[in-house]
């Protein structure tokens, strides 16, 4: 089966999108490159991700948007503001069924209906960035996907 002929909402098979991103990334060093990768890699994977991306940490408290598949992001968020900023802020996983739900989530897409955002460290434990997946069907993600995906980021961006 192909992710064409794949049901909304199947299970990603996260060991081989684990390995696909390993073996594509082995031994870049560039950051931008290697979110750029994930960013396209995870984003195809599974037809529930409609936006798929980073945003980098480029001041204190502050966000602004990196490479991402799909259509338009906010171009800054603040630490202060929304799923990604809470995930900034607080160095937690953000799992969010219902994003009208979540106290000042940033809409910057309309179609957006549940939000995953996985906080993302380097190899000295400093935050760097965010990984963002929005969803435009309530409740797309479960621990499951928020488990596996923070193992794939914490082998990419630590272990430069």
């Amino acid at each position: 089966m192909t992710l064409a002929d794949a049901p909304i909402g199947a299970s990603v098979d996260y060991a081989t999108l684990a390995q696909n991103i390993n073996a594509l990334t082995a031994g870049e060093t560039d950051t931008i490159a290697l979110m750029a990768t994930v960013a396209c890699e995870v984003h195809h994977a599974d037809q529930r991700f409609d936006w798929t991306g980073f945003y980098r940490v480029v001041a204190p408290d502050m966000l602004k948007i990196g490479p991402y598949q799909g259509g338009h992001g906010c171009l800054t968020i603040a630490f202060s503001r929304g799923v990604c900023g809470a995930a900034a802020r607080s160095g937690k996983v953000q799992l969010v069924a219902d994003v009208d739900a979540f106290d000042g989530h940033i809409a910057c897409a309309s179609s957006t209906r549940s939000e995953l955002v996985i906080p993302v460290f380097d190899a000295a434990n400093q935050l760097i960035a965010v990984f963002d997946i929005d969803s435009d069907q309530p409740d797309a993600f479960d621990h499951k996907d928020a488990e596996a995906l923070t193992a794939i980021l914490v082998e990419v961006f630590t272990r430069r």
